[in-house]
């Protein structure tokens, strides 16, 4: 039994060794065919938990050897690889990732809040922030007439979609494909393969051809855990992105040897100020009304914006988003909504938007000595 059971192991990690090098194939081919010039625009797509975020850096760290910069446009708002959850995001990339395993906090060179985990939620929202961040790219990093300055001249990017691929998420998926009119599209597949998008140039009609598209189909990442393991991981990878975010608030060297002293010390934040009668709370989701949007802010994870931040396209007018805050109490007498966050003092300044959301605040995180709703209450007393 022993004997078979290694055996089982080493078939298993030569499995595991031939779709390494077929990852590393396909990225290298796409970073260095001789025909990649203007740089690639690669879609990333295949079902969920089949390794799209991995392979995406993979292919990240090979374009960068090439490029030294490149831009990563990331749609999956349930599990973003750059950001807290809930934002679509647009990065400019300099450096390697030197552990393909870590989770990295990155400031995105434009965001929108989508202030939800799931993209079902609203698609419509959804493609016109993908849309207008595919807008700015193309209008600032895409550019050929200036060759000469390495700042200002072409770029790759890589697109990495979510694993919302069934249904009306097939068709987000299209829309997608059809308004980047990629030059690479990879396509991680399953062994199950009920699971996967469909084969070819799916979102083209049949008369258009592949218009030139390389597809690059790879095997996804094996050993996929149950489904149920899955989501309950999902929840863990948002929640410590989350606690890594309001992190920052803290000083670097500030001491924290438990999850005790973290909680402490953002007790101990002194919130900032908005004054509620400059704020614009702007409703992505409709899901409260106007009578007690104060009573359902207090105590929540919200999006922060400004309304002087201009449109990214014509595809998408909404505001962009500076960052998160969590509302640690209001006082509508005194015209005040206190907010934790660690976005710096001189861009809140100019914060009049703030977007609800939907995202579950990390449980213990926020602990005070008093509840959010025993302070929002003395405050309303005052």
């Amino acid at each position: 039994m022993e004997r078979g059971g290694g055996e089982g192991s080493e078939e298993a990690r030569g499995r595991e060794r031939e779709r390494e090098r077929e990852w590393e194939e396909a990225a290298e081919a796409v970073a260095y065919d001789s025909s990649t010039w203007p740089p690639p625009v690669v879609v990333v797509c295949g079902p969920g938990n089949s390794g799209k975020s991995a392979f995406s850096r993979l292919l990240l760290n090979t374009l960068i050897a090439r490029y030294k910069r490149v831009a990563y446009l990331d749609t999956d708002v349930g599990q973003p690889e750059f950001t807290p959850p809930g934002f679509v995001s647009l990065h400019v990339l300099e450096e390697q990732a030197k552990d393909l395993t870590m989770i990295y906090l990155r400031a995105p060179k434009r965001c929108f809040f989508f202030g939800d985990v799931a993209a079902h939620k609203n698609p419509k929202l959804l493609l016109s922030y993908i849309f207008g961040l595919y807008d700015y790219f193309i209008k600032e990093l895409y550019r050929f007439n200036e060759a000469d300055n390495p700042h200002k001249s072409a770029i790759p990017i890589v697109i990495n979609t979510s694993g919302w691929v069934k249904g009306i998420g097939l068709h987000v998926l299209s829309d997608i494909l059809r308004y980047v009119s990629p030059t690479d599209v990879i396509r991680l597949n399953t062994t199950a393969e009920g699971k996967n998008i469909p084969g070819g140039a799916f979102w083209l009609d049949t008369h258009e051809g592949y218009s030139g598209v390389n597809l690059v189909e790879i095997r996804a990442a094996q050993n996929s855990p149950p489904h149920q393991l899955v989501k309950k991981e999902a929840r863990m990878i948002r929640d410590v992105r989350l606690i890594a975010y309001f992190r920052q608030c803290l000083p670097r060297d500030f001491p924290i040897f438990s999850s005790d002293d973290l909680v402490q010390g953002i007790a101990a934040i002194d919130p900032f100020q908005l004054l509620i009668s400059k704020i614009q709370v702007i409703d992505l989701h409709s899901q409260i009304s106007s009578d007690s949007v104060y009573d359902f802010l207090a105590g929540t994870i919200v999006g922060i914006g400004s309304s002087s931040s201009a449109p990214l396209s014509t595809e998408c007018s909404s505001p962009w988003c500076m960052g998160l805050g969590f509302i640690k109490a209001i006082d509508i007498p005194g015209d005040c909504i206190h907010l934790i966050t660690p976005v710096s003092h001189q861009l809140l300044e100019s914060v009049d938007i703030i977007f609800p959301s939907c995202i579950a605040v990390p449980e213990g995180l926020f602990q005070m000595s008093d509840g959010v709703d025993d302070i929002t209450a003395r405050l309303r007393d005052l």
